[in-house]
């Protein structure tokens, strides 16, 4: 899994960003991917994506009242996607404000136990509903080489 740490912190997470509202999630997860880590859909391609909409709430002391609008929360559609270019495409330079400065390959679970604990109930519900999409195509490319 791609993981990514927050510009200037100590905080790694999964690529994410909102919808605008001319978007459909999976146009506005390709604009994303782009602007935050400088993949386009070129480079990967999608596995699926959770089937409805997936919710956290932020611990009040995470709330920045003074941004509008406020945030309190989010709910998210989660995509599996499997990188089919090169690791070089992957640019966390091509924002005018990145969001992330460093990222790199983690086992699946992994961030189930690095994610901040408000996240970690969000991150358990997408990865096990996302799994079979996963170990189901690396089942079926071990049956064909055998």
């Amino acid at each position: 899994m791609l993981w990514a740490r927050r510009i200037r912190q100590d905080a790694w997470q999964f690529p994410q960003g909102g919808i605008r509202a001319e978007e459909t999630p999976e146009q506005a997860m390709y604009r994303e991917l782009e602007e935050e880590i400088g993949l386009q859909p070129k480079h990967v391609s999608m596995l699926g994506a959770t089937r409805g909409w997936l919710r956290y709430r932020l611990p009040e002391r995470y709330i920045r009242r003074s941004q509008q609008p406020v945030c309190v929360g989010q709910k998210q559609v989660w995509f599996m996607l499997r990188l089919v270019g090169e690791e070089h495409h992957v640019r966390l330079d091509l924002s005018d404000k990145p969001e992330f400065d460093h990222w790199r390959w983690v086992d699946y679970w992994y961030p189930l136990k690095e994610v901040v604990p408000f996240k970690r109930p969000v991150y358990k519900k997408a990865l096990n509903e996302l799994a079979p999409l996963l170990f189901a195509q690396a089942k079926a490319a071990r049956s064909i080489t055998r």
